[in-house]
């Protein structure tokens, strides 16, 4: 890398383009519409904030909403345009809509841990889990089409690019379903021990979850062979595959690490380094939806991006403050969004000026 975080000495991204506020409690997620239009990071004391594309300079702007009496759990953008879901300890599932109106979708009996939605901008499709339950709904959220169980508390959900397809990831290994199938039918992916997140191949090719022994564990989807990449010195708390589905970059290092997933990768192929910050741990990663560039989050509060076909490293958010617990692109990739567990939160514009 041609720079690292130490040397840079001009001014961060976020000072020259961006806005940071503080908030009361942990940033407990991100996300951003999917119009790119609206950006939400919830809370553990049960707040959104809602910040417009109009205010991403102002972060006085920025609309703060209580939504959940208790810790958000989970946030996603809603399956339509606009809006976000929300899950909480308080058992609801929650839709915060652009005008910042909030209207209940679901009161159950268990925390909603994990939301996730899929869009094609006509049909849309909506998840949560709820203990060992998953739920689909249609994109107005008050039709159920299907409940999946599992055979013990749900970690993590995700649907593939395509929407046909829901997986979840569980003690033990991970589930995979039919989103449209008439009678449902799980494919099982075995593997002992606690798995506590999933991602899934942007081309369907394979299913990889992260593990509570600081470790990844795959499955090549056309026969289920297992894969595994090992090595972290800590937990990978967060995990995502680049646009076109070269790489499997993950946190979980004081370096932002890429397994290959092309020429036969990963097994027998060592991943690749891009960057980081020496003796401090990488706790979130995002990728960018057009460029190949990667956003990380680190444990002192730092953000950096990646360029990884430039090899160069430009400084978002210099160190000060709790590890970043929240980070995404905008779909349009116009905007970096980030939170941390001491409650900071940020939006920086990245569109062209």
């Amino acid at each position: 890398m041609s720079e690292t975080m130490n040397d840079a000495t001009s001014p961060s991204l976020l000072e020259r383009r961006g806005a940071i506020r503080q908030l009361e409690g942990q940033v407990t997620g991100c996300a951003i519409a999917r119009d790119s239009q609206q950006v939400a990071f919830a809370t553990g004391e049960g707040d959104v904030v809602v910040a417009s594309r109009a205010d991403w300079g102002r972060s006085d702007a920025w609309d703060v909403t209580t939504v959940h009496d208790g810790a958000i759990l989970a946030i996603a953008p809603d399956a339509a345009e606009t809006g976000f879901l929300t899950g909480g300890d308080d058992n609801a599932l929650r839709r915060t809509a652009a005008d910042g109106s909030v209207s209940d979708l679901v009161q159950g009996r268990r925390w909603i841990e994990h939301i996730t939605t899929w869009s094609n901008g006509r049909d849309g499709v909506i998840a949560f889990a709820s203990g060992k339950q998953v739920e689909l709904r249609d994109a107005t959220g008050h039709t159920t089409l299907k409940v999946l169980d599992h055979p013990s508390t749900v970690s993590g959900i995700v649907f593939d690019a395509k929407g046909k397809r829901i997986a979840a990831s569980h003690y033990n290994g991970a589930s995979m379903w039919f989103v449209q199938a008439k009678v449902d039918t799980v494919r099982p992916f075995e593997w002992k021990g606690s798995h506590i997140g999933i991602a899934i191949h942007p081309a369907g090719e394979a299913l990889v979850t992260t593990m509570q022994e600081s470790e990844l564990h795959g499955w090549r989807l056309s026969d289920g062979h297992n894969m595994r990449m090992s090595g972290y010195p800590s937990k990978v708390q967060s995990m995502v595959f680049t646009r076109n589905g070269k790489w499997l970059v993950t946190s979980g290092a004081d370096t932002i690490v890429m397994w290959p997933f092309f020429g036969g990768g990963p097994m027998g192929k060592p991943p690749v380094e891009a960057g980081g910050i020496p003796g401090v741990i990488c706790t979130r990663i995002a990728c960018h939806p057009v460029h190949d560039i990667v956003a990380a989050g680190f444990a002192d509060g730092s953000v950096l991006m990646a360029d990884t076909a430039a090899q160069r490293i430009l400084p978002v958010c210099m160190a000060g403050g709790g590890p970043v617990s929240a980070l995404a692109f905008s779909p349009d990739g116009c905007a970096l969004a980030f939170g941390t567990e001491d409650g900071r939160v940020a939006v920086v514009d990245l569109s062209a000026r």
